[in-house]
């Protein structure tokens, strides 16, 4: 399998260790990774809000680039997943096809709207497949009880996204099924991790991140599990502040979602980029017998 391959503002920078797990994973998997160094940022949701205009352009860019080289796309984020079909399903408006199109023409690039946007989730169920996944697996889950933590973007708008139901979704706990975890269902894994306004109420959101925790928590979770970089600032690299937010100490260790299939597929640790993580996941590791 070849796709274009959009890792996303963060997957490159502080939250590299995604980047070096779905890079293993793909390896693995026989999934050919092709980059693209020109693509931008995909808005983040936020540029959205300010210019619809302008994020729907840079984002039907992005989809132009990989549709020149006749390949759909590969994200790793929930938000780069929502903003990117978004501008999709916008392109084939003709009121807004009317003010994109010159904009790409001045760049010397057009898309014809054939490009199928595509989050690691959907192609390791969809496209690999449960039980090839499965046939691969090394080093079972057993022990560890998983959350799944979908992120909204990657859910709603549903009709939009031409996702799984947004209230029971099932994909991500089907794959932690067949790597061997048990999933544990919560109200939590399909609400907001708070992230959106993290640097604008930071203790709202550090309260949602600590519920949305504590309550995977409290249904038997000894992990999290998130398909978004976003959420897993929000899930990890706050959780101390999320911790103050709801009065209790949480101490959950989150994964990124190539991570636990890599370490199935017999990854280490290091391979993966878990000793980048701010929350230890020792005490995860440790339920299926490995240590970074």
């Amino acid at each position: 399998m070849k796709i274009a391959y959009y890792p996303g503002c963060v997957a490159q920078e502080s939250g590299r260790e995604l980047d070096m797990a779905t890079r293993w994973v793909c390896r693995e998997l026989g999934i050919e990774l092709v980059e693209f160094p020109t693509f931008s940022c995909c808005g983040s949701g936020f540029v959205d809000e300010a210019n619809q205009i302008l994020n729907v352009a840079l984002n039907a860019r992005n989809l132009a680039i990989a549709e020149r080289a006749g390949l759909d796309l590969l994200t790793i984020c929930s938000t780069c997943q929502g903003m990117l079909t978004l501008a999709n399903v916008k392109m084939t408006e003709p009121a807004m096809r009317a003010r994109i199109d010159p904009v790409l023409a001045k760049l010397q690039i057009a898309y014809g709207g054939k490009v199928r946007v595509k989050h690691l989730l959907e192609v390791l169920v969809n496209d690999i497949g449960i039980e090839a996944i499965r046939a691969k697996v090394r080093r079972p889950l057993a022990g560890m009880n998983v959350g799944a933590f979908y992120g909204c973007h990657l859910l709603r708008p549903t009709l939009e996204l031409g996702s799984e139901s947004a209230e029971e979704p099932h994909s991500f706990e089907e794959l932690l099924t067949a790597i061997g975890a048990t999933p544990v269902m919560y109200r939590g894994r399909v609400m907001c991790c708070g992230f959106p306004i993290l640097f604008v109420k930071p203790e709202t959101a550090n309260r949602i991140s600590g519920r949305q925790i504590a309550d995977a928590r409290d249904h038997g979770a000894h992990a999290m599990a998130t398909p978004c970089p976003l959420c897993h600032i929000s899930l990890d690299s706050f959780q101390n502040k999320a911790s103050a937010a709801v009065g209790q100490k949480l101490n959950m260790p989150v994964f990124h979602l190539p991570q636990l299939v890599g370490l199935a597929l017999g990854a280490s640790p290091e391979e993966l980029g878990l000793p980048r993580h701010l929350v230890p996941v020792e005490p995860a590791l440790a339920r299926i017998g490995t240590t970074p």
